[in-house]
C-alpha cells in the first residue's frame, strides 16, 4: 500500500509530519528519503514538535545522530542523518542496534541507504521536490509506504491522516 500527498511549501509539510507522529508509538521507526531539499529534516521537525520535543531539531548530518527526549509517544527521538555514511557497518560501529529500542522513535533521513539495516516493520516516507504534473516550486510530493505488522494495524488510521491533511 502507498498513500501519497501533495503539500504546498515546508509549513503544511510540517503539518503533515505532525499529523503522522499523532500515530506513532515507541519502536517505530521512520524511513525518510529524497533529493536534498524535499522536506526531509522539515518532516523530521514535525514529528519532534507532536512528540513533545522542546528543543529546536536540526539535521544531524556531520553528527549523525542526535537525541531528543520527548513528553508524547515515546521517552526519545533519535534522529539520524546517514547521508555521509560509507558503509552500513558505520551504523553498527555508533551503536545502531541500541538507538532501535522499545522506548524511542527512530527517524532516518536517507534511510533508503540504509534500509537493510531497518526493521522490516517501519514506514517509509519519500519526500519529493514539486508535485507530479509541473507543481509549484515549494511542493512536495510526499509517499508513504507502510510495512510489518505494527503498520498493518494502523493502515486504515494512517489513510485517513494523509486524506485529511491533502483535503486541508
Amino acid at each position: 500500500m502507498e498513500l501519497v500527498v501533495v503539500t504546498r511549501d515546508a509549513e503544511h509539510t510540517f503539518a503533515l509530519a505532525t499529523r503522522v507522529a499523532e500515530l506513532l508509538r515507541a519502536g517505530d521507526v521512520l524511513a525518510l528519503s529524497g533529493d536534498l531539499g524535499a522536506g526531509k529534516t522539515v518532516f523530521a521537525k514535525g514529528v519532534g514538535r507532536a512528540l513533545g520535543v522542546t528543543t529546536p531539531v536540526v539535521s544531524p548530518t556531520f553528527t549523525v545522530v542526535r537525541e531528543y527526549p520527548c513528553t508524547g509517544a515515546a521517552r526519545r527521538m533519535v534522529h539520524a542523518d546517514v547521508y555521509r555514511l560509507d558503509h552500513v557497518q558505520e551504523l553498527h560501529d555508533i551503536g545502531w542496534d541500541d538507538l532501535l529500542d522499545d522506548e524511542s522513535i527512530v527517524v532516518v533521513e536517507w534511510g533508503d541507504r540504509v534500509a537493510g539495516a531497518l526493521p522490516a516493520d517501519r514506514l517509509d516516507i519519500h519526500l519529493e521536490l514539486g508535485a507530479a504534473s509541473g507543481g509549484a516550486d515549494d511542493e512536495r510530493t510526499v509517499s508513504f509506504s507502510p510495512s510489518g505488522m505494527s503498520w498493518a494495524a494502523r493502515a486504515d488510521a494512517l489513510a485517513a491522516t494523509v486524506a485529511a491533511v491533502s483535503e486541508a
